[in-house]
């Protein structure tokens, strides 16, 4: 009977052991490479602009990514462990951790590739140069593009109202600015092709200047001396929401722009 006490006195005592070094850095590494998804950009496109998931949880799954906002009110970024709000005025504000978000991309960044370019790519050029650079396109990316932009365009999104329309629809107005000679960050996600209606395949990009005050999504650019770093997501979490509007909205095969 004594040797059960003390067999069981072991066990319980080894499950208070607490995490070593060693190990907490293995899944520190481990968190690096997932990239996490709340929601699917397919429901976003229908008009699913509510979601259950508070920016407090979001910072506790990455400290880099983009996503938008409860009623779709504007275009967010996550960046250096801070979340803005870039509203339909094209400033950037911080984020209380008690809003929530219907869509949100995030990861834990950590690059694996670094390259510096000082010359001038559009968008289209920017985007075949790091595929260039890429041992693969089947699995996710996460970019970070830092320096001075010649020339950047980004939209955002107005606060929308019930019933909500389309995303598609939305877009027709969407406000746009422009950026001449402007330091700051692209932070954004390559995905691939088999990633589709869960997300959007290629490149997604947000921009945000270095001041932090102004951004949106990102539509038009043009490099002049930027910094690129590469981060390979290897892993790929999704939490689904749970409530009728996710439940019941039909998806169409309608594409993200």
């Amino acid at each position: 009977m004594n040797n059960i006490i003390s067999t069981l006195a072991i066990f319980f005592l080894l499950l208070n052991i607490p995490v070593t070094g060693s190990e907490a850095s293995e899944k520190a590494t481990a968190d690096n490479d997932v990239l996490f998804q709340y929601s699917t950009l397919g429901s976003l496109l229908e008009g699913v602009y509510d979601g259950e998931m508070t920016y407090a949880q979001i910072k506790e799954r990455g400290d880099f990514g983009l996503g938008t906002f409860n009623a779709l009110d504007g275009e967010m970024i996550v960046i250096d462990h801070q979340i803005y709000q870039i509203k339909a005025d094209g400033v950037a504000y911080k984020v209380s951790d008690g809003m929530k978000a219907p869509f949100v991309v995030v990861t834990y960044f950590e690059p694996d590739q670094t390259v510096k370019i000082a010359k001038t790519m559009d968008c289209g050029q920017l985007k075949e140069y790091i595929d260039s650079l890429l041992t693969t396109k089947n699995i996710p990316y996460a970019v970070r593009i830092e320096g001075t932009f010649a020339y950047m365009k980004t939209r955002s999104v107005p606060r929308q109202n019930k019933p909500y329309p389309r995303l598609l629809d939305v877009l027709k107005n969407q406000p746009t600015f422009e950026f001449n000679k402007m330091e700051g960050t692209v932070v954004g996600f390559r995905l691939p092709n088999y990633m589709d209606r869960a997300n959007a395949p290629g490149y997604h990009f947000h921009f945000i200047t270095k001041e932090r005050n102004a951004g949106g999504h990102l539509l038009e650019c043009q490099t002049q001396d930027v910094k690129i770093e590469i981060d390979y997501t290897d892993q790929w979490h999704t939490i689904l929401p749970g409530d009728d509007a996710f439940y019941n909205v039909k998806m169409s095969g309608d594409k993200y722009q």
